[in-house]
């Protein structure tokens, strides 16, 4: 067999401090950098800067050749030839996250986001695990980036070094006319870009390995499906250490050549509707695009409520006015509660947009633009060229097989392979049924399929139905293992608390229990079937624990809220069935 030659083994590679590799994800940028007028890139709120696409590029070659001279000609060599290479980047949403990841894949490496919240010791796992070179910190997470330096140079990696991001800022911006993209091959789509740690809802996080392709190619899907273009802003106030924050939020507005508009920090829903507001107000600040999860719709609506509604009409139109500006919005993580689904649907005059996907698998099913006839709950239908079954016909796991899949667990070849099937299908672990062409999510396998006295219930569905009364503020169902029933239906909530201030005692005297598990049962009476009601019940005051991508580690809550001795815990209520021929009331 002829061994493989071109050009570009006869000759001098093509590389220099302006030359970038040939990437699509490159290439546009580049297109973009030379658009006249120059449109703003990024826009970072807490740093109070904008920068255009030229901007961007001169600062990710600079940090870039900060990071060659850190790790060495020989692990520069390495990524050359197409070693796997990994560089952690510590940085909240922001101009110096874009630099720092853009750096990472300008050199040929694959970049690790990092949260920047964590204690020095649970950050080190991700750095081992995933054995990054070195880590890039932001102004914010020196702190930490030093404390991981000082903690993997004693116990893993004597070289490993943290190099901070903003000092290579605004060193030297160059003209768009001096970039060059490499005359060298391409660099390998198939080969790692990304590394996602999933949010451990049922183990420990896994590195999911995302191919290079990820940061254009399905970056575009993304953007052209949501029609993104060089005349859109995106509010991004997500965690872009998660899927959703770098896959749909980052990378396809980037390809897009719309303007990434980042808030980073803890969520601030009174900011947040003086934002929106600001964008009807002022035009330069104008909004098009916007994504959150179920919490942040809620805090919003709360805080519409109970604050926003009392404003003059004259006001108060400006901040409706300020939530109808956007083309789209979407909610990602879990589905939106149907009750505060049905507030926004009203204040917007249209549906948020719901996404289902996973870390490993992306988005699978899709809700379109304009699409009016998407039954409530439904997921979507299926993306067109996915291969997609549910095991058991119309409903079962939801398996898939696409070309925008993770490539690896990150060092783990052993859980790579339990994930798929024989046929290389993707087992989900989520359970789903078909009606006509739209898909609706059941729940998680191993945590929403509960089996209560010999039904096989919905965790999802009970939640939904318990989330429409109208004093209920955040609910999740768990099983709890029980000798009778072999599982308990469990629920753990929290009450809205205009609720809880105003009439709720008055109505059911001093007691206890603001909410007895009592009332709960005979408030769902209507909606749901005696063997799916809860039998056991905590309530918890403010809002139930997540994780940064504001997803409820269910696993973890049914062991606090109900652990082993949870019959002899005040704070939880146990329903027990009447005694047969008990008088339960006097007619």
């Amino acid at each position: 067999m002829e061994e493989r030659w071109d050009r570009t083994t006869l000759v001098k590679r093509h590389e220099g401090r302006n030359v970038l590799p040939c990437m699509p994800l490159f290439s546009r940028l580049l297109r973009l950098a030379h658009q006249k007028p120059a449109r703003i890139a990024i826009r970072d709120v807490r740093a109070n800067i904008e920068r255009t696409h030229i901007q961007l590029l001169s600062d990710v070659l600079t940090l870039r050749e900060s990071i060659k001279e850190t790790l060495g000609p020989e692990v520069v060599e390495f990524i050359r030839i197409g070693q796997e290479v990994y560089i952690a980047v510590l940085a909240a949403g922001g101009y110096e996250y874009s630099v720092a990841v853009l750096a990472v894949l300008a050199l040929g490496a694959a970049v690790v986001p990092m949260a920047t919240v964590l204690p020095v010791e649970e950050a080190e796992y991700f750095i081992n695990k995933s054995q990054a070179a070195l880590v890039l910190a932001s102004s914010a997470a020196m702190e930490l980036g030093l404390g991981l330096q000082d903690a993997i140079t004693t116990t893993s990696n004597s070289s490993f070094k943290c190099i901070p991001i903003e000092p290579s800022l605004g060193i030297k911006y160059i003209s768009s006319s001096d970039v060059l993209i490499s005359s060298d091959r391409s660099l390998d789509d198939n080969a790692a870009g990304a590394v996602i740690f999933t949010s451990g809802t049922t183990g420990p996080p896994k590195g999911a390995v995302m191919r290079r392709s990820f940061t254009h190619e399905f970056a575009t899907q993304v953007s052209e499906h949501y029609g993104l273009s060089n005349n859109d802003t995106i509010l991004h106030c997500l965690p872009v250490h998660h899927a959703t924050g770098i896959g749909i939020m980052f990378f396809p507005p980037l390809m897009a050549g719309t303007m990434i508009e980042f808030r980073s920090g803890g969520f601030d829903e009174v900011w947040m509707w003086e934002r929106w507001r600001e964008g009807v107000t002022n035009p330069d600040k104008h909004l098009t695009f916007f994504s959150g999860v179920p919490t942040i719709y809620m805090r919003m609506k709360r805080h519409f409520q109970q604050v926003i509604s009392k404003y003059k009409p004259e006001i108060l139109a400006e901040y409706v006015a300020g939530a109808r500006q956007f083309r789209a919005m979407l909610c990602g993580t879990s589905a939106l509660p149907q009750p505060i689904n049905d507030f926004w649907t009203e204040l917007l005059q249209k549906s948020i947009l719901q996404r289902y996907g996973g870390t490993e698998f992306g988005a699978v099913f899709k809700v379109y633009l304009g699409d009016k006839d998407v039954p409530d709950g439904s997921a979507g239908e299926k993306v067109a060229g996915y291969d997609l079954k549910l095991s058991n016909g119309d409903e079962g796991e939801v398996l898939v097989r696409t070309p925008h899949m993770f490539s690896k667990y990150l060092r783990d070849p052993e859980a790579t392979a339990k994930a798929h099937d024989e046929e290389g299908y993707f087992k989900t672990g989520d359970i789903a049924r078909r009606e006509g062409k739209y898909y609706f999510i059941i729940g998680r396998a191993s945590l929403d399929i509960i089996k209560s006295g010999g039904y096989k219930l919905s965790a999802l569905d009970i939640e939904r139905e318990i989330l429409a009364l109208p004093y209920i503020s955040e609910v999740i169902i768990v099983g709890i293992t029980d000798l009778e029933y072999g599982q308990r239906v469990a629920a753990v909530l929290s009450l809205q608390e205009e609720e809880i201030n105003c009439g709720f005692w008055a109505m059911h005297g001093n007691r206890r229990h603001v909410l007895t598990i009592e009332d709960l049962r005979r408030d769902l009476r209507k909606r749901v079937a005696g063997y799916k009601m809860p039998t056991l019940l905590r309530v918890v005051e403010g809002d139930l624990p997540k994780t940064a991508s504001g997803k409820v580690l269910k696993r973890l809550l049914g062991e606090k809220y109900f652990g082993e001795g949870y019959a002899g815990d005040a704070d939880v209520q146990v329903w027990r069935p009447p005694v047969k021929g008990e008088v339960l009331a006097k007619l």
